[in-house]
């Protein structure tokens, strides 16, 4: 390869997952494919849009009617016309007539312009309130969504859905109905004149429209794989996209640009590719509407000018009859275009059907009126756990009870700290029996009501491109100014904020990538410091701190959670030397338990860890 590889977690491996196989083989089987999700149209429109039909129906109707009437209107130009026609054909007509005649043709125009700007508000502005309910569908689903379905579906995709599949749905149901209405009622009546004027000839004008029907459906059958096949690869390049802004300094740090700008190329080429086999469809619908229309032309002015020599219709006839039948191309183009924006509304239906219809593995049982038990300790008895997709389990008959102080958990990589801290905030399921808030087993409360008791700081502080007073009150628009600095300053970061420019207002960029990895630290303790829950868990979040730091927010800790609880996951033997009680993991088991002095007198581990520290320490103080 040549080049330096980044950490698993990033592009090189994300470039890795994005990679599919795209020989001539699998292209041709493409459509061969299962639809990923299999549900009927019916199901479709009963579970995500029928309820938004019922509430606007009103508009509906009114802008349905106006869209009608708009037709009938333009269908009744070509009488006026062949009025005309056959006035001045006859030598009849007069300026008066002529006047008149205009003056109906300037009136009908003048209505249709009207109509058609009510029809346009009232159909396509349903459209948008459409848009609005499924992008709060997909929002309102993915905020309750629990950690296996962010785990299962990438950033990306989810992008995906909320931004290419609601625009198919919203031209789906916009200007794809209308143009369906618009062309059953035009074609229908302008069918209906046709006949009024000449049947035989309406006939032969009419013989290439099965032709465009068969075509229509053998192109359509392919249009949806493959419109099915472009969102995939958008949501591709999108993840790959995201993954690479939020990694912007450990790209530069490794110089990856380029090799970050091929990849994204590649992805970039792959979607066009797609896209461009979406065209080929669409592009063969349009021109097959009006070659069959044009023939239909040809037949009419064949046979139709042999009825006008032998005086079987009138000029006027010949006209308006040439006038409608012109009219007909429009559907006829339309019954490609409408098939062209319902394959992709269904196709993207679908996929946003997938996705709100997904199931969380966690599920709150609990009625919302459950009451939370008095005290703010844990208790865990035989807890064991393994993610849904692991064949092994993280943790094995965990067994220890809280009831406040300040807890350690340490232990080496992959002994399933992490893992006990997502526990105790309720991200991923646990067997009854096996872990207690309080005397309550945390399965008989809701969801809610035992997140509210506990403030979590994790590995990496989640920050927003917003200013420093918003990230430390995030959630909590009532809190004072007081309040902010109070739980800044607990957090050992106030003082630093006052030095930034703007001080509590400036502004951070996306996840803090202005400041220092300490500084995001701290400025997320301040955040869970700010609610004052009875719990606090912090999963590594002091790591990037120094010692002088780690005292004084443990000794804040120490007065603002008297009589509670927090758990604070580090390796740091000055960190964890400075809480009440130690929890030790190891391979997902609690091998040990109890104070720094203890375990520095009887485990292994700790001892090892304590010599590996001390040695650290005075190699620098000899440097």
């Amino acid at each position: 390869m040549g080049r330096i590889s980044l950490p698993a977690y990033h592009t090189k491996s994300l470039w890795d997952n994005l990679q599919v196989n795209h020989d001539s083989s699998q292209t041709n089987m493409e459509m061969e494919k299962p639809d990923p999700y299999p549900v009927s149209f019916t199901e479709l429109v009963r579970g995500l849009l029928a309820d938004q039909f019922v509430t606007h129906r009103f508009r509906l109707i009114i802008g349905f009617l106006a869209l009608i009437s708009v037709d009938f209107l333009q269908l009744s130009i070509p009488l006026l016309v062949k009025r005309a026609i056959d006035l001045l054909a006859g030598q009849e007509a007069t300026m008066p007539r002529l006047f008149t005649l205009a003056g109906a043709i300037l009136a009908i125009a003048t209505a249709v312009v009207l109509l058609r700007f009510v029809w346009r508000m009232l159909i396509i502005g349903f459209s948008r309130y459409l848009e609005r309910h499924l992008r709060n569908r997909i929002f309102d689903h993915i905020l309750a969504m629990d950690q296996y379905f962010f785990s299962r579906r990438s950033t990306g995709d989810i992008m995906a859905h909320g931004s290419n599949d609601l625009a198919a749905v919203q031209m789906a149901c916009g200007m794809g109905m209308v143009a369906a209405v618009d062309a059953l009622v035009l074609s229908v009546a302008a069918i209906g004149f046709m006949i009024y004027i000449h049947p035989t000839l309406t006939l032969f004008a009419l013989l290439p429209l099965p032709f465009l029907a068969l075509t229509t459906r053998f192109l359509s059958a392919r249009l949806h794989h493959r419109f099915n096949h472009v969102q995939e690869e958008f949501s591709r390049m999108t993840e790959f996209a995201r993954s690479a802004v939020v990694s912007i300094r450990l790209i530069k740090a490794y110089t990856h640009e380029r090799s970050q700008v091929d990849d994204f190329n590649r992805l970039g080429r792959r979607y066009v590719h797609a896209n461009i086999r979406v065209a080929l469809i669409h592009g063969l619908l349009f021109p097959a509407s009006t070659l069959i229309g044009n023939i239909g032309l040809l037949i009419v002015l064949v046979y139709g000018g042999r009825l006008v020599i032998d005086q079987t219709i009138t000029i006027g006839d010949f006209a308006a009859f040439t006038t409608y039948l012109q009219m007909l191309i429009w559907p006829m183009m339309a019954v490609g275009w409408v098939a062209n924006l319902t394959q992709r509304g269904v196709t993207a239906l679908r996929r946003i059907h997938g996705l709100i219809t997904s199931e969380a593995v966690l599920i709150d049982t609990c009625p919302s009126s459950a009451m939370l038990p008095g005290s703010s300790g844990f208790k865990a008895t035989d807890l064991t756990f393994a993610y849904p997709d692991s064949a092994r389990a993280q943790l094995s008959n965990i067994t220890f009870e809280v009831e406040s102080g300040i807890i350690g958990i340490a232990g080496k990589t992959g002994s399933g700290k992490t893992t006990l801290c997502k526990l105790l905030v309720r991200l991923y399921p646990v067997q009854r029996r096996e872990l207690f808030y309080g005397d309550r087993d945390v399965n008989e409360i809701p969801f809610e009501q035992l997140r509210s008791q506990i403030a979590y700081v994790g590995q990496e502080p989640i920050l927003f491109s917003d200013t420093i007073r918003a990230n430390i009150g995030f959630g909590t628009d009532e809190m004072s100014m007081d309040k902010i600095e109070a739980a800044a300053r607990d957090a050992d970061i106030h003082n630093e904020i006052l030095e930034f420019s703007n001080g509590y207002d400036t502004v951070i960029g996306e996840r803090g990538i202005t400041l220092s990895g300490g500084q995001r630290q701290r400025i997320a303790l301040a955040r869970a410091l700010l609610y004052d829950r009875p719990v606090l868990v912090i999963d590594d979040g002091l790591s990037a701190v120094d010692t002088a730091t780690e005292n004084n927010i443990v000794t804040a800790l120490r007065r603002r959670f008297s009589g509670k609880t927090v758990f604070i996951v580090s390796n740091r033997l000055k960190l964890l030397s400075m809480t009440d009680r130690i929890l030790i993991l190891e391979e997902g088991k609690l091998v040990d338990d109890g104070s720094h002095q203890a375990l520095l007198e009887k485990n292994n581990f700790y001892q090892a860890m304590h010599l590996k520290q001390m040695q650290e320490m005075e190699g620098l103080s000899h440097a």
